[in-house]
């Protein structure tokens, strides 16, 4: 068991204020891997300051002084990805194939992508012609809360610590309670790399204790938080009375159209999508919407995948799903299983109950629901386990409509290879990304959604000027 009753403060690893021990829990064998401190008053209160004292010299470094940093801790992340795939693997589940890929390679790709985009971004530009006078500046906003999530914990460290230092602030970090102990290796990696003291800070704690006491401090002037719309509704509340700047990334309940002149790879692709990291991603395609005449063989299909996905231990090697992340999150996948079933959707695989001669650990059954209605409480409530929710629609517009009726709109999918179609549907769809054809993200794409699923964007030059403010000077010269 891995003691990690520290924080990193100041850029030094202290001790808590006061004992408030957590157990980490390996979701895969529902044992204690690690045990780490909540965080008091005094531990936040201490991190904010050492970001405030930091923020006076570090927001007015050079471009070239916070590139080199950048750039050290881009080769100490590759130089420690074994250690770091594991620390992901443990803590949340991810089987060691995806952790060693997809979960650690999200943070290096967002390292590598910021830096590109620190020495091409203009910090300083004249408003125009008209006003030769007037410059407008992009300035580092101040000290920021960063609260990340346990589902993905690398990609959104990333996309929120390296864009803060890029854009010269300082921050404290609260990563997951749940899965805490990447975000601790990344803070090696920081203090390895050669920050200055108090740049980067990190305080555990749970939502309730360190993540109210960050989002509602006085000395805080921005919050970027990534977790579920209930928490983000709770962390804007608190942050209104200090009037700071709140970024959010949500949940999501992402419709994946599937016409019928879709690619014949387009529904496997689909529930693979779904499945991946056992379901938990805000931006999985749940509820696939497929048009009448390709309804009942996509739902064979996919019943076909379904039975196909194995479910094993995260430690083992193989292209398998692991556990859900904890007792709570297995429990409400459930739930809302069970729900579906009570409301009427036709189950046609997986169901309640752990995959046969699994009995440790949160594994849940793949599970896909056919003749699902958008009214359903499984076709609205973000469910965050491997379950699908198939919806037959008849028309381009009923599709549309069908996908946009949801409180999200982070991520939606269209399949068909008619691209006059493709195009003319993406711009009809509410959500901050449309995804065709199977066609990932670019490198650097802007990551975001509208309506419930928040408020700013990750990634790219929309990541950076998340952290900056905007200041206009007259009589420059």
């Amino acid at each position: 068991m891995l003691d990690k009753r520290t924080f990193y403060i100041d850029g030094q690893w202290v001790a808590p204020a006061e004992a408030r021990d957590l157990d980490v829990i390996d979701p895969s064998t529902e044992t204690v891997c690690a045990k780490i401190s909540l965080g008091s008053q005094a531990d936040t209160d201490a991190a904010v300051a050492a970001a405030r004292r930091a923020f006076a010299s570090w927001s007015q470094t050079s471009r070239e002084e916070r590139l080199e940093l950048l750039e050290k801790l881009y080769s100490l992340y590759k130089a420690r990805s074994a250690e770091m795939a594991e620390a992901i693997s443990t803590e949340m589940g991810a089987p060691m194939a995806l952790a060693q890929t997809a979960q650690w390679g999200a943070g290096a790709g967002h390292i590598k992508n910021f830096i590109r985009v620190l020495k091409e971004y203009s910090f300083e530009a004249p408003l125009g012609d008209h006003a030769p006078g007037n410059q407008i500046l992009h300035e580092p906003i101040g000290v920021c809360a960063l609260i990340t999530p346990w589902n993905w914990p690398m990609n959104q460290v990333a996309l929120k610590v390296v864009a803060a230092l890029a854009a010269g602030c300082t921050m404290v970090l609260k990563p997951s309670e749940i899965a805490p102990l990447s975000a601790m290796l990344f803070a090696e990696m920081i203090d390895e790399a050669g920050f200055p003291a108090g740049v980067f800070n990190l305080v555990n704690g749970d939502g309730p204790g360190v993540g109210t006491q960050l989002s509602g401090h006085a000395e805080v002037d921005m919050v970027s938080f990534t977790g579920s719309t209930r928490a983000g509704k709770a962390i804007s509340i608190n942050a209104a009375d200090t009037v700071k700047r709140v970024s959010l990334e949500l949940g999501g309940k992402g419709a994946n159209i599937v016409f019928a002149d879709a690619d014949e790879k387009a529904v496997v692709r689909g529930v693979r999508h779904c499945f991946m990291n056992s379901g938990q991603s805000c931006n999985a395609p749940t509820r696939m919407l497929v048009e009448r005449s390709a309804y009942e063989q996509a739902v064979q299909t996919a019943i076909d995948v379904a039975s196909k996905t194995e479910v094993n231990q995260a430690s083992l090697e193989g292209r398998h799903i692991g556990p859900v992340v904890s007792d709570v999150q297995f429990d409400k996948i459930q739930r809302l299983i069970q729900q579906g079933i009570d409301e009427g959707a036709r189950l046609v695989a997986g169901g309640t109950g752990k995959p046969e001669g699994m009995t440790d650990g949160y594994f849940v059954r793949p599970t896909v629901f056919a003749d699902v209605t958008n009214e359903m409480t499984i076709a609205r409530e973000e469910i965050f386990g491997p379950v699908l929710c198939i919806i037959p629609f008849d028309t381009e517009e009923e599709a549309i409509r069908i996908a946009n009726d949801s409180p999200y709109g982070l991520t939606h999918y269209v399949q068909t290879q008619d691209g006059e179609k493709a195009n003319r549907v993406a711009r009809q769809l509410r959500a901050g990304m449309v995804q065709m054809n199977g066609e990932a993200l670019g490198g650097g794409a802007p990551f975001g959604g509208y309506k419930q699923s928040g408020n700013g964007r990750e990634g790219g030059p929309w990541g950076l000027e998340e952290f900056l403010e905007v200041k206009v000077v007259t009589g420059w010269s």
